[in-house]
């Protein structure tokens, strides 16, 4: 009978791939044993796997190339990062060896460019594309920043009263973009984004503010879709919306020559994620290289904003299962040695599912199990299948610790749990290691952030000054 955990993994999907491996019963994350981690730096633990992000800005960059070889396509493509995925420098470091670009959504991200420059991570080729809703600050730093030389800055218009804004506080003449307010997927609550100008607006908006104003010249049209990149009808559609809004502004406005599909790739989130990056983009650049020739006006250069495909292949977390609880006679549950509130915030606030496997005894027998976590609250758990309701295991055995490992964590679970900061029934933030290759392949590992102590948590509580 086939029953142990390797059997269970070996029947339901392809295994290996091409990140995930095994050294007996011991998992290889890239070939790391992740065991090894566990001894050197216990759990609960974190770590990023730099190499992953320019892996894949570096597997875009090619899908781009070959399309737009393909098509004959005449525009130039520019990779941006959009750094509310992940703002830490380590991240950053890492995506600016690959001549990429920035995007920023706030007035503190411009503080980070400001800083990227200083140090020469970024220069005055890269550009910035500023995005999000602009409060008084944050077109006071855009503005600092254009002042200062920096003029491959391109403010995107998400409402009527920034442009006027912006023109009082930039010295000399700017570029910007206008972004697209594209109606989202039937089943939301809303018809239309709250971000942008609607379709019908920017062409009347284009005369009347931008037209005959010697100051600013609009070089790009933004256009963002909430659920990202995929191949459904609702994608296609808006993209051909977009693309007619883009020919009717082409077709009167001459220094328009950009076009930015924001809205990023999907991540793999199972064993069984299957999606066609390369297809994707092929067809994408077919759409707006037919579309512009058929209204016989240029292509645009195209810009991207990926974020959770930056850097959201590079994260991962690693747990211990403390006891087995059983609840009743069908209900096994695994307790983790953290909380998935405090670690993981997506799986309990948006109920979004990530790569989830056994660290170590793959050649034992498996269960049924669900996975709890330490906090009070009857929501920190996780659940792999909505459908099942419960994921599959090793068996507990109180002699043989079960290490479990989530994967593909890398964007923006820092942020919202909030690193450093006080969280849910004070639960500390775990140990952070960040792993990187020297130019032999050797594997290097430093810590970036230490467990959190009770010192820290009480601290931040205003209990010790």
């Amino acid at each position: 009978m086939n029953v142990k955990y390797i059997d269970l993994i070996n029947q339901t999907f392809y295994f290996p791939q091409e990140e995930f491996t095994l050294d007996k019963d011991r998992l290889l994350f890239h070939n790391i044993d992740l065991m090894k981690l566990v001894e050197q730096y216990g759990t609960p633990l974190k770590f990023t796997y730099l190499p992953q992000i320019s892996n894949n800005i570096s597997k875009a960059k090619t899908w781009f190339r070959k399309a737009m070889e393909k098509h004959k396509y005449e525009g130039k493509y520019h990779y941006c990062y959009c750094t509310k995925s992940s703002h830490f420098k380590y991240v950053m470091d890492e995506a600016f060896k690959n001549d990429i670009h920035v995007e920023t959504s706030s007035a503190f991200d411009i503080n980070i460019v400001e800083q990227l420059l200083k140090e020469k991570t970024i220069s005055k080729k890269t550009y910035v594309i500023c995005n999000g809703f602009k409060r008084d600050l944050y077109i006071e730093n855009i503005a600092r920043l254009m002042n200062n030389g920096h003029k491959n800055t391109i403010p995107i218009i998400d409402n009527y009263e920034e442009l006027d804004l912006l023109s009082a506080a930039i010295d000399g003449d700017f570029n910007v973009g206008i972004r697209i307010a594209s109606e989202e997927e039937p089943k939301f609550e809303f018809y239309t984004s709250r971000l942008g100008i609607g379709y019908k607006n920017i062409v009347p908006f284009y005369r009347k503010n931008i037209q005959e104003n010697p100051k600013v010249k609009l070089k790009m049209l933004h256009f963002f879709i909430n659920t990202g990149i995929r191949d459904t009808a609702y994608y296609w559609n808006e993209l051909l919306k977009c693309l007619k809004v883009y020919i009717a502004l082409k077709k009167e406005c001459p220094t328009l020559d950009s076009l930015n599909i924001g809205g990023g790739f999907p991540i793999k989130n199972s064993l069984a994620f299957n999606y066609d990056y390369e297809y994707m983009v092929d067809e994408i650049i077919n759409q707006i290289k037919i579309a512009c020739d058929d209204a016989e006006v240029d292509v645009p250069d195209i810009f991207t904003e990926f974020g959770s495909f930056t850097v959201g292949e590079s994260g991962g977390a690693i747990y211990k299962v403390l006891q087995q609880k059983q609840q009743n006679d069908r209900e096994k549950w695994n307790m983790i040695d953290s909380s998935f509130i405090t670690t993981l915030p997506d799986t309990w606030a948006i109920n979004k599912r990530f790569v989830m496997l056994a660290v170590n005894r793959w050649t034992e027998t498996y269960e049924r199990v669900l996975l709890g976590g330490l906090t009070c609250d009857s929501d920190d758990y996780y659940n792999s299948e909505q459908n099942l309701n419960a994921i599959y295991l090793p068996k507990y055995n109180k002699e043989k610790p079960l290490y479990i490992g989530f994967f593909n964590t890398g964007a923006y679970q820092e942020t919202i749990s909030g690193q450093g900061g006080i969280h849910h029934c004070l639960i500390p933030q775990p140990k952070h290691i960040l792993i990187d290759r020297d130019k032999n392949g050797i594997v290097a590992t430093e810590v970036f952030s230490e467990q959190q102590s009770a010192d820290d948590v009480m601290k931040i509580l205003g209990y010790n000054k």
